[in-house]
């Protein structure tokens, strides 16, 4: 069955449909990762885009249960130049195809993903639709240019009540702006007792609970509709010791008076270097995101600029001069990808076992 991919520009794209037989509207932007297909796919900050793999060979070891980084993700699409016919894993639980079919999520494959991508590159980010015909792309298009597809989005995906991680050791908050189940993993792997709260959270309800850090998770979305957010981590981080990854290290620069704005096509895969500025090291780091921190409105007094994208300088990490505070903008998690900054989670540890330690002292 063909399947066709509209653009707000006009353009036409068409290739084999698979996965869900739904059409859907979302925003079209590219990962650059060779592999971990099925945690991108279920990353929510991925929430009402269309993904498109760079990859030419996505599916080829199946699905399971252990990789789910949610279990409802919200991406509207897939694109890919070719899905596997024979996947073939010994962890394989099911494949691609059934994977996306069973969460009504579409799929495009035989799409030359290489013009798109170099589209995007070129043109910025774009909106798009996955129809199954083409016959009134014209009017698709035109109708795309005045969605707004990824307005609100966190209130989408975040969760509605609060819930437990159990622990025996550091008593951590969670703010759920979209969160990866990596970051809880690594938190469990610190023997962590944590409480996952709502992105809508205030400083109250999170200094209730007495806890001994916060950490603010990834997100999908704009990051300067989170002015409450930004209010809220404006109060806690004066308390308490404070780690922000991703969308949580935008909200965390909103607090201290920075903005954001939107990149071109942001930074979206598994290969993205990124260099320590106090020591010169450079890591390799998963990333997923379309905004960035502007380094102008960076207060130098409050900030410190801890971390830069090698190939575009974009600000990587942040912290706060005066409070137990962090943030980066990449995924310290890396699941998929390479663990060159999961020691983060441990400067995070410590920073806690310090302040509990004056406390005591």
């Amino acid at each position: 069955m063909l399947r066709y991919l509209i653009l707000e520009d006009g353009s036409v794209y068409s290739g084999e449909a698979f996965g869900a037989d739904t059409e859907t509207i979302g925003e079209v932007v590219f990962t650059t990762g060779m592999t971990g297909y099925q945690e991108a796919i279920t990353d929510q900050s991925y929430a009402d885009q269309i993904l498109v793999f760079t990859n030419p060979l996505i599916g080829n070891y199946g699905v399971t249960l252990a990789d789910y980084e949610s279990l409802e993700p919200q991406i509207k699409g897939v694109i890919c130049h070719q899905v596997a016919r024979r996947p073939d894993n010994w962890r394989m639980q099911t494949t691609l195809p059934d994977f996306l079919k069973q969460l009504s999520i579409p799929g495009i494959q035989g799409i030359d993903t290489r013009a798109l991508v170099k589209k995007l590159r070129i043109h910025g980010t774009l909106r798009g639709k996955i129809a199954n015909s083409k016959e009134e792309a014209a009017q698709i298009a035109s109708e795309l240019q005045q969605k707004q597809v990824t307005q609100g989005v966190i209130s989408r995906v975040s969760t509605k009540t609060p819930y437990p991680v159990p622990g025996a050791k550091r008593n951590v908050v969670v703010i759920d702006f979209g969160i990866k189940h990596s970051i809880l993993r690594e938190l469990a792997k610190r023997d962590c007792n944590c409480i996952v709260l709502p992105y809508s959270a205030t400083a109250k309800e999170v200094l209730a609970l007495h806890p001994d850090g916060v950490l603010l998770s990834n997100g999908p979305g704009d990051p300067e509709e989170m002015v409450a957010a930004s209010q809220m981590v404006c109060e806690v981080e004066q308390h308490l010791p404070l780690f922000g990854i991703c969308m949580g290290h935008q909200v965390f620069a909103l607090a201290n008076g920075a903005k954001t704005y939107k990149m071109k096509f942001g930074h979206r895969g598994f290969n993205h270097p990124v260099r320590e500025i106090a020591t010169g090291q450079i890591g390799f780091t998963s990333q997923n995101h379309g905004y960035a921190v502007d380094p102008a409105s960076i207060n130098r007094d409050n900030l410190l600029v801890t971390h830069v994208e090698v190939n575009d300088g974009t600000i990587e990490g942040l912290r706060h001069k005066k409070y137990p505070a962090f943030s980066v903008q990449f995924h310290p998690d890396a699941t998929p990808g390479p663990h060159d900054e999961e020691s983060l989670f441990d400067d995070f540890m410590q920073m806690i076992d310090q302040r509990k330690s004056e406390l005591h002292a």
